[in-house]
């Protein structure tokens, strides 16, 4: 086998992340339709986009993208769970 053969090719990588009022471990995508996205489990990456949903939410942020943002920022700032969140992924 020639080194050129040999490709890792890393799919995702572990991160934590809030599920309600939980901290679940999930994973963030490296590759594929979803790069960048976390799901749950790693295979969920080469799944392909539901457009239907993709255009709604491109809509959605049309409208309300301001305001989606600003809260957001306040519940990452503020919220004890979302707080953790940050502090465990940035120890990694």
């Amino acid at each position: 086998m020639r080194i050129v053969e040999v490709e890792q090719v890393m799919e995702a990588k572990m991160v934590w992340a809030k599920r309600g009022n939980k901290i679940v471990r999930k994973v963030r995508c490296t590759s594929g339709p979803r790069k960048g996205r976390l799901v749950k489990s790693a295979s969920q990456c080469s799944k392909a986009i539901n457009l239907k949903k993709r255009f709604t939410l491109k809509r959605t942020r049309a409208k309300m993208g301001a305001r989606m943002a600003r809260k957001a920022a306040r519940t990452k700032r503020r919220n004890p769970i979302s707080r953790r969140v940050r502090q465990l992924n940035r120890r990694r």
